[in-house]
Parts: C-alpha cells; sequence; structure tokens
C-alpha cells in the first residue's frame, strides 16, 4: 500500500517511489536469503517496524490489526465483500505479507523478460503477468459462496462446464493448489478478453505505477 499514505514506508528516508524500485530493494536486502525468501526484509531495523509479526507489533504497522490496504483492496471489499489481508501482516494462516515479498524478489529477477500487468506496457503477443484473485474465477464458475476449494473430480468438471471450458485431463490428485491453478487458468483464457478488466475505474496512472492492481477487479 502506497495510496494510503504518501509512501510505502511512511518517515523512513530510503523508501522507493513506485513498484518496481520496491521489488529491486527487497531482492538487494534480501541477496543472502536463500530461495528468493524475504527474512532480511522483514527482520530489518528499520523495516520491522512497519509489519505485523509474530508476538510483536511494529510501531508503524497502522492502527487497524487488518493493516493498510491498497486502493485496488478497498475495492475488493466493497464490490466481493471479499477479506482482502494486508501484505504488511506476517501473522496467521491468511497472512499473505511472506509470499508477497518473495514474489517481489521473482518479479525484479523478471525485469524486461516478462512484462508485468499494469506497470508495465502490454505486449502485442506473448505472456504478461496478472496478480488475481482465485475466487474470482470460482465466483465466474458459479461455486457456492464459501465453498470455492475443489478437491474432487464432479466438482471440478461442474465448473469447468459453467465456464463453458471442455473438462480438463483426470488428476492424480484433486488438491485445491492444482484445481485452483488448472479453474483460474480456464476463466483466465475467457476473462483476458473482457475489455473492462483492463481499464478499472479507480486505477488511475499513478496507482498502476505504485500499487498496481488485481486483475478482475473493476
Amino acid at each position: 500500500p502506497y495510496a494510503d499514505t504518501g509512501a510505502f514506508f511512511p518517515s523512513w528516508d530510503y523508501s522507493p517511489h513506485n513498484a518496481p524500485d520496491l521489488w529491486r530493494l527487497v531482492d538487494e536486502l534480501c541477496a543472502a536469503d536463500a530461495h528468493l525468501s524475504a527474512s532480511s526484509f522483514v527482520a530489518h531495523p528499520e523495516l520491522s517496524r512497519y509489519f505485523r509479526h509474530q508476538g510483536q507489533l511494529g510501531d508503524r504497522y497502522g492502527a487497524e490489526k487488518s493493516g493498510r490496504l491498497r486502493v485496488v483492496e478497498q475495492e475488493s471489499r466493497a464490490q466481493m465483500s471479499a477479506r482482502p489481508y494486508s501484505c504488511l501482516n506476517l501473522v496467521g494462516a491468511a497472512q499473505v505479507g511472506k509470499s508477497s515479498l518473495t514474489g517481489m524478489r521473482l518479479l525484479n529477477r523478471l525485469r524486461g523478460i516478462i512484462p508485468v500487468w499494469p506497470f508495465d506496457p502490454m505486449p502485442d503477443h506473448g505472456p504478461v503477468i496478472v496478480e488475481i484473485y482465485t475466487s474470482l474465477a470460482a465466483n465466474a464458475a458459479q461455486l457456492p459462496k464459501g465453498r470455492s476449494k475443489i478437491r474432487d473430480q464432479a466438482t471440478l468438471n461442474i465448473a469447468f462446464a459453467s465456464l463453458g471450458t471442455p473438462a480438463p485431463a483426470k488428476l492424480n490428485r484433486y488438491d485445491d493448489h492444482s484445481t485452483d491453478a488448472l479453474l483460474t487458468a480456464a476463466w483466465l483464457a475467457k476473462a483476458a478478453f473482457s475489455p473492462h478488466f483492463w481499464q478499472p475505474k479507480l486505477m488511475t496512472d499513478k496507482i498502476a505505477l505504485i500499487e498496481g492492481w488485481t486483475f478482475g477487479v473493476t
């Protein structure tokens, strides 16, 4: 989050001014961390003040327990009754902070190789990386609210049929990670041709460069 306070890390003199610079900072500070992990970043004496850790709440984390949110996350709550978690939260089963930071290290390594929407210009062809909520695909497939995780072949086939897509080949194991990947790929194959998904109402040029957006939130 940036728009809420005008900075990723308000009151810190070295806070980056756009997302690619943030990704580079995370990668540089964590250069010695194996497997693109980000332990050094959240343990940094200044940066740790902005995160909610196990047994410790940084004094710059924010007033709410849920933590600061990006514009798209606030809009997700309004549009979809979703409950996105702040990437500054490192506690609990639903925390996304650690994976967000390791993802930033990966995105930094991919700069100039694969464009990332909406930070980079869209290519005429070839791959592009987008952020999504898997629940968007589940909703489009008309899965019951609160039961979006698929762990059997019959339910997956029904979801594919709801999207108007042929059923996938039989899997060796039906876990929610595999079925999430298949269902979101099937949804993206159709959603990518919907212009309104690429032009969200609240995504200004500044927000696109600094905070990005979740594809599918309009």
